[in-house]
């Protein structure tokens, strides 16, 4: 797949409700990455890169679907995913914080804030610089001194160095590039 403007990729962030750092423990960090790549094989979307922080993650995809909808699978299964659970494991204090009044005091989880941010990548430099700015947020964040050492990013694949189980295998081989 060729990046151009004609088939854009889309670089996509979503943020936890309330900047709530869900994503904290290797567990939820696991079934969140297993969520992403539920949403993909459901929805037949790539993802070339990605970053998963406490409260954030970035990810870019192909244009095969538009961005809300791309955005409706990742996010829709990976909450349910987080907030099932949270619920089988009693985890109250946080779906607490997720919770949300509706109509007649009803209740629900909101995994994410409603107002995800996309925009459209045409050309390889720009898709570059979004693939190291997502590959050094954990650098930035003081979680790890090099990006390849922090377990939720696709850098290790991007720098063709996986490691066994790895926890998100990323489309990167997908990519055709121009000729240098």
């Amino acid at each position: 797949m060729r990046i151009s403007k004609d088939n854009p990729f889309y670089y996509l962030t979503s943020v936890a409700n309330n900047r709530l750092p869900v994503f904290r423990t290797d567990k939820l960090k696991e079934i969140t990455v297993k969520a992403f790549d539920e949403a993909r094989k459901s929805a037949g979307i790539l993802i070339f890169a990605y970053v998963l922080m406490p409260d954030h993650y970035h990810l870019i995809s192909d244009s095969s679907r538009k961005p809300s909808e791309v955005l409706r699978y990742v996010n829709g299964i990976t909450a349910r995913r987080v907030i099932d659970y949270l619920k089988e494991n009693k985890f109250e204090s946080s779906l607490e914080k997720l919770k949300q009044e509706t109509k007649k005091r009803e209740y629900k989880y909101s995994l994410w804030e409603h107002h995800p941010n996309a925009f459209l990548l045409t050309s390889e430099a720009p898709l570059m610089q979004e693939v190291n700015y997502i590959h050094q947020n954990p650098v930035r964040a003081g979680s790890v001194e090099k990006a390849e050492d922090y377990l939720y990013s696709s850098a290790r694949v991007w720098q063709k160095n996986p490691i066994d189980n790895e926890p998100l295998t990323v489309d990167v081989d997908k990519i055709t590039w121009r000729e240098a």
